[in-house]
């Protein structure tokens, strides 16, 4: 038997390949299905099923990509109710890989249709539990994301009590966990950053699964906090139900290379939106004008997702060379389906044929610190409220990323704007937004928070609390 965790950093997500004498099973896959593919190739195995844990909101998945290039079986748990052929499995059911086999258990209250599977080993031993959205380490899954749900969120929470006490808390303490996600996704609101973990572990650190805890106060707790869920989770939770174009289609659709005549031509035939993926620096020094920074080396699915309202936005790609199909396939994982093509030679490209640029000012923190301590400025820190209030500027205002399309009025044409965050990378972000919106009088701060507590910059802080990556 082998079991292998498949994790993709920038989405914190987890999909699962398990083999068993020359049968496959693959549990929750990404949208690009080539890996699956690959691993099975090599082992001279048949992928004979995919298995769903639920419809995810915060990605695509390969599930019917996968089906179509294999022949295996998509398989949810009850009240799935997919728009395409699945096996919808009953509590208890019973699915044989090779040597092993693989036990249903619905698990509803991160949505209806929630399900964990518990892997039996050769000997029928229960060995692991993929969790999906149900179980995380430390944490439980949030239950405001079922898609079309005519129960309240404090209802799900109370199904989700029950799935956890009565189907995961009474496994062996010696049981793998395997959640779909770790620290990092907005499935949740307390993960750890370890991606696989025990059942004992679980029933000693984690605030959910608390002995004593009545289902009135898991209730309370769980649903306490929550920020409200990125714009586009209900979008991908429907194309994961209904159906999708196949990632081949939309590679092929993506990945026309233009001269920068033709670049320009179907900007402005299309309407499309230029997005900028180089790094933050490069991006700075030089760009075409109206184009969105979002940076693929940082957590770029996600913030694509928050920040492009429109999930069937054309979109015109301006990358690395070389780098183009990563864009086209990440900007697919999270259901932005409409790349049009890229910009052929890249940036470099542009500017050797004499196009228009644009550029943002850029400053290092110890030109901040001048700045900051001899004038009056206007500092807008663009982190999350929880990083801010760790610890941030005195003279700073918080405007997070997340919600800066609905802050465009607290800017000001005429007042010069400093932008940080922590590191460099969303502060970018958000002022090529500003300044695709007219907004001139802006200067990035680089290295962000973590260069600028090394200058003389006094700080305030008003609460204590775990520090988050950009």
């Amino acid at each position: 038997m082998k079991v292998e965790q498949i994790y993709t950093g920038c989405l914190a997500q987890g999909a699962y390949y398990i083999e068993s004498n020359g049968e496959v099973a693959i549990i929750d896959p990404l949208r690009e299905i080539q890996p699956y593919l690959k691993r099975a190739e090599e082992n001279k195995a048949k992928i004979k099923y995919v298995l769903e844990t639920h419809f995810h909101a915060d990605f695509v998945s390969g599930h019917i990509d996968l089906a179509k290039a294999t022949g295996a079986q998509i398989v949810f748990g009850p009240n799935a109710n997919p728009k395409f052929d699945a096996h919808i499995a009953t509590d208890g059911d019973i699915l044989n890989i090779g040597d092993v086999k693989i036990k249903v258990l619905h698990t509803p209250g991160h949505t209806m249709e929630s399900t964990t599977y518990l892997l039996l080993d050769e000997d029928g031993k229960e060995t692991a539990i993929f969790s999906g959205d149900t179980l995380f380490l430390g944490d439980v899954g949030r239950p405001d994301l079922a898609v079309k749900s005519d129960l309240t969120e404090e209802q799900l929470a109370g199904y989700l009590f029950d799935s956890l006490r009565t189907k995961i808390m009474t496994l062996p303490d010696d049981v793998i966990v395997y959640p779909a996600h770790g620290a990092g996704s907005a499935c949740g609101k307390n993960m750890r950053k370890e991606t696989m973990g025990t059942i004992g572990e679980e029933k000693a650190t984690n605030y959910a699964l608390r002995a004593d805890m009545t289902k009135e106060e898991f209730v309370k707790e769980v649903t306490t906090g929550l920020a409200p869920p990125p714009f586009y989770f209900p979008k991908n939770a429907a194309m994961n139900k209904e159906g999708y174009d196949s990632i081949d289609s939309i590679l092929e659709r993506g990945l026309q290379a233009l001269s920068p005549e033709g670049f320009e031509a179907a900007a402005n035939e299309s309407g499309a939106l230029v997005l900028d993926t180089r790094k933050p620096g490069d991006f700075a020094e030089g760009f075409i004008p109206n184009s969105i920074f979002i940076g693929i080396d940082g957590g770029f699915a996600p913030w694509v997702g928050a920040l492009i309202l429109d999930i069937k936005q054309p979109i015109l790609i301006v990358a690395d060379p070389g780098r183009e199909e990563e864009v086209v396939t990440r900007l697919a994982r999270v259901g932005y389906d409409h790349a049009i093509g890229f910009l052929n030679g890249g940036f470099a490209a542009w500017k050797e044929a004499g196009k228009e640029i644009d550029t943002i000012e850029s400053i290092s923190p110890d030109e901040f610190a001048s700045r900051f301590n001899s004038t009056d400025i206007d500092v807008v820190d663009v982190r999350k409220p929880s990083e801010y209030a760790i610890s941030h500027l005195d003279k700073a205002r918080l405007i997070s990323l997340d919600n800066l399309n609905n802050e465009m009025s607290a800017f000001n044409q005429d007042t010069k704007h400093y932008l940080h965050c922590a590191g460099g990378y969303r502060s970018m972000i958000a002022a090529s937004i500003l300044k695709a919106r007219g907004f001139e009088n802006l200067v990035n701060v680089e290295g962000g928070f973590g260069a600028i507590a090394n200058t003389n910059i006094p700080q305030a802080a008003y609460a204590a609390g775990m520090k988050e990556s950009i």
